[in-house]
């Protein structure tokens, strides 16, 4: 049975989720994901003012009759959530955890594909693959995800963006559009696996950036743990060099991923969790459907 308190964010998560659903993210979702497929739907007799380019050749042959295959927009998406559960996503300093609002923000999105047909899938990973939801549609698939969102205990520390990126590939065969949730704090070279996860899928980055992780307060000695490796540091924050050496590091990160996602052409979104997530999701949307329409 579940906590109380997790039935209470659950449903606190759901019902700002539904509103912003129906008041701000659902037509947007719309107007940028459907409709931006075809699938085969039959082959029928030529007539005239067919393309000819859709002739199905072979058909045409055996049965002495030219015939075309047609083809139809997609009826539905999958939309699969990836998301990070290493230690460094237990780290936040304003309102929540990088992993709570990890969970709310895959929560508006699964409630958006809902809304428009779509089935929505989970992958929790760290160092390791710790959960998979095959994709479903549905109002109680989608509470459920939410729910394994917020009360999944990973067994792993670390983080294995490369081995989630393949599994992703080996579980969702046909194309997908793929929201990866993760801090990116890793060492590893992404840039091949997200390479060929994008050949195939849509993949979307969203990246969580606590402000403490690119700003140091001047509040004088402390010591830092990295939550995934252990290691330790001692650093002095009431020092200007160490602070600006600080901001400087995770600035030269940022831009060095930032400049992985431009070369593979794929579409990130930046959430800083001292601030609402909306509007970033409302800009990448708004951008998307622009270039779209170019």
């Amino acid at each position: 049975m579940l906590p109380k308190e997790l039935i209470k964010k659950i449903r606190r998560i759901e019902i700002r989720t539904n509103r912003l659903v129906n008041d701000v993210l659902g037509g947007e979702y719309h107007s940028v994901f459907k409709g931006r497929g075809m699938e085969f739907d039959e082959v029928r007799e030529y007539q005239i003012g067919d393309d000819v380019r859709a002739i199905d050749w072979n058909v045409t042959a055996r049965t002495g009759v030219p015939h075309v295959k047609r083809f139809v927009e997609e009826r539905e998406l999958t939309v699969i959530l990836l998301v990070d559960a290493s230690s460094s996503s237990q780290f936040g300093t304003t309102t929540a955890m990088k992993g709570e609002i990890a969970a709310e923000i895959c929560a508006l999105l699964a409630f958006s594909a809902i809304k428009n047909n779509d089935r929505v899938g989970l992958i929790i990973f760290t160092d390791k693959i710790e959960l998979y939801v095959p994709p479903k549609k549905g109002k109680s698939h989608v509470l459920r995800l939410i729910r394994d969102m917020l009360y999944f205990k990973a067994g792993g520390k670390g983080t294995d963006l490369s081995g989630a990126l393949q599994f992703l590939q080996r579980v969702q065969k046909r194309k997908a559009v793929v929201f990866l949730v993760s801090d990116f704090l890793t060492e590893e070279d992404t840039k091949k696996p997200l390479a060929i996860a994008n050949q195939r899928h849509d993949v979307i980055t969203i990246t969580l950036t606590d402000p403490r992780e690119v700003d140091l307060p001047p509040i004088g000695i402390l010591e830092f743990e990295d939550a995934e490796t252990g290691a330790e540091i001692v650093i002095d924050t009431s020092d200007p060099e160490v602070r600006r050496l600080f901001a400087r590091y995770a600035q030269v990160e940022a831009e060095a991923r930032s400049k992985t996602f431009r070369s593979l052409s794929i579409d990130t979104i930046g959430v800083d969790t001292g601030r609402d997530y909306v509007l970033p999701l409302i800009n990448f949307f708004k951008r998307r459907a622009k270039e779209m329409s170019r």
